[in-house]
């Protein structure tokens, strides 16, 4: 079983930056892919960005590539999702997912149903 926790959402005018970050319990970090999604009032959960086991590939949806930087720490069991030039598009609550199916060390996902384990969320709100 994993835990994970986010942190560093807020409310932050367009234009500005947030970093979230996520806490995942358990010895077995390093061997999971991990992604981000996130989820506007009304509309369905969307992949934004995924990172391999080893952090060596990464992949994003292309409406945040060149604002969102996905890196994670297996040292210290975290992933982050440094966020710039935000829009109000980007709106949502964040959710951090962990997938034990990396078999492979470059896997990334970007399908919900890929991952195995979510935390409750994090707000994000961006202002005009």
């Amino acid at each position: 079983q994993v835990q994970l926790v986010e942190s560093g959402g807020g409310v932050v005018q367009a234009g500005g930056s947030l970093k979230l970050s996520c806490a995942a319990s358990g010895r077995s970090f390093s061997r999971y892919a991990m992604g981000w999604f996130r989820q506007a009032p009304g509309k369905e959960r969307e992949f934004v960005a995924g990172i391999s086991r080893t952090g060596a590939s990464t992949n994003y949806r292309d409406s945040v590539k060149g604002r969102f930087t996905i890196s994670r720490d297996n040292a210290k069991n975290t992933v982050s999702l440094q966020m710039s030039s935000l829009k109000p598009d980007d709106t949502g609550v964040y959710h951090c997912a962990a997938s034990t199916r990396a078999w492979e060390s470059t896997a990334v996902f970007s399908t919900g149903g890929a991952y195995d384990y979510w935390g409750q969320g994090t707000q994000v709100t961006v202002s005009s």
